[in-house]
């Protein structure tokens, strides 16, 4: 039985992910490798206690030796270990280098010294930065804006330089933004859905006319599942739902579900270095990969809005006020 390491698999789309992969098959044995961060959560993963097909390793890969270790033992990397949230990054930088930076060089020396089969990078849209017309494509030039698009760009080129040099077997998916169960209360939706709830107005940056394509999380598992068995090493791939939506419609969206008044839209002071739009093409992911979404964006955000009301316990202790503030560039993380 092959063997996946995934790196971060207590947080929301490294959980989702495995969660699908061990209900989908039952070829494959799962190693999850989290240091337990902000954004990290072991009851993600509660319902997989006592499944043989999982185990799990504490520790990060900004480790060096923790990674030379547990490489040693995959078949195949599944790398989501990364510090995610942009406001984080401006107000406190310095992990997300050790964890985008330093971590994702960790794991490619480790494979280069193995037989590693296939190594998939979970990157982002971020990295591109903003496009005020038509879409972005693999070959488009990186242009971050955050220490947080700016640390998964660095890792991105490391990801291709390990190929070009070692021939380490990395595929690059760099995906657009998610949603779905799970997603810490930190981020735009469930921190939408959770603030509604407490009768907060939900915050938006500078009018909320900023665009972004969103894609359900169980949709982007399917993607990189497909990657595993189809990506070519060396080769990136974008990946997107084709759901350009303004941050105030999906606000206003939340708000319809939840039978609240749109008076509770509030616009706030615009976040440094705030990006207009993002927007991927993915057409090579569908015509190469053999992927496409199955989840419209009405469907995928209904789903996602029962989730929170049916898991108050589950996300109550996460949000506190410090994660749920109306400008948390400005706190101190």
């Amino acid at each position: 039985m092959e063997r996946i390491l995934v790196t971060g698999g207590l947080g929301f789309i490294g959980s989702n992910f495995v969660r699908h992969i061990l209900g989908s098959t039952k070829t494959f044995e799962i190693i999850n490798v989290d240091y337990v961060g902000p954004s990290s959560n072991p009851a993600n993963l509660d319902s997989l206690r006592g499944d043989l097909h999982y185990s799990f390793v504490k520790g990060s890969i900004s480790n060096p030796r923790l990674c030379q270790k547990v490489v040693g033992k995959a078949d195949f990397i599944v790398n989501f270990a990364a510090e995610t949230h942009v406001d984080r990054s401006i107000g406190a930088p310095n992990p997300f280098l050790e964890s985008n930076v330093i971590g994702t060089f960790n794991l490619l020396e480790a494979s280069r010294q193995t037989d590693i089969k296939k190594i998939i990078h979970v990157s982002t849209d971020e990295v591109y930065g903003s496009i005020d017309s038509g879409s972005f494509n693999e070959e488009s030039p990186l242009n971050p804006s955050s220490p947080y698009s700016a640390t998964k760009a660095a890792g991105d080129m490391m990801a291709k330089a390990w190929y070009a040099t070692y021939r380490v077997p990395v595929v690059i998916l760099r995906c657009t933004n998610n949603f779905g169960p799970y997603q810490h209360p930190e981020k735009f939706i469930p921190k939408a859905i959770i603030r509604a709830l407490r009768g907060l107005p939900i915050p938006l940056y500078g009018g909320g006319q900023q665009v972004r394509d969103w894609i359900y999380v169980e949709d982007f598992c399917t993607a990189i599942q497909h990657s595993l068995d189809r990506g070519e090493p060396g080769e990136i791939y974008n990946v997107s739902a084709g759901n350009e939506l303004t941050n105030r419609e999906v606000a206003q969206s939340v708000l319809e579900k939840l039978g609240k008044p749109s008076s509770m839209i509030a616009d706030t002071e615009d976040r440094p270095g705030h990006d207009f739009r993002y927007s991927l093409s993915s057409n090579k992911a569908r015509r190469k990969l053999h992927w496409r979404p199955l989840k419209t964006m009405r469907e995928a955000l209904a789903l996602t809005v029962d989730w929170y009301l049916a898991n108050r316990k589950w996300w109550n202790s996460l949000a506190s006020f410090k994660v749920l503030s109306p400008q948390p560039w400005k706190e101190k993380w």
